[in-house]
């Protein structure tokens, strides 16, 4: 399993755009892709501009297929609407380690 902690900082006057493009992906990667076992978009309580996206997949293979999948392609197309880039780290998941509490097999 991978982890994929990411930051990203939203042009203020682009967040609607943002928002609708975020939700395409995070809810076609949960519904469609067998191997995504997880895609949280969070906002800041400090910056309404700062999102963190926690995205964990079954492994490289299923993140490479989310990166080729249509979702993904309609946030990339909004990769405008950041003010800066994004900030990605790679993650190993530690606990919960149980395959089960992922939702997926």
């Amino acid at each position: 399993m991978l982890a994929i902690w990411v930051k990203v900082r939203v042009k203020p006057e682009q967040r609607k755009r943002f928002l609708e493009a975020i939700e395409v992906d995070a809810l076609g990667s949960e519904r469609d892709e067998p191997g995504c076992l997880r895609f949280n978009v969070l906002r800041d309580e400090k910056d309404e501009n700062v999102y963190y996206f926690y995205e964990v997949y079954k492994d490289q293979a299923a993140l490479e297929a989310h990166r080729a999948a249509p979702h993904y392609a309609v946030w990339r197309a909004a990769a405008d609407t950041l003010d800066g880039p994004a900030e990605p780290t790679r993650c190993q998941p530690v606990f919960p380690a149980d395959r089960g509490y992922w939702g997926k097999p």
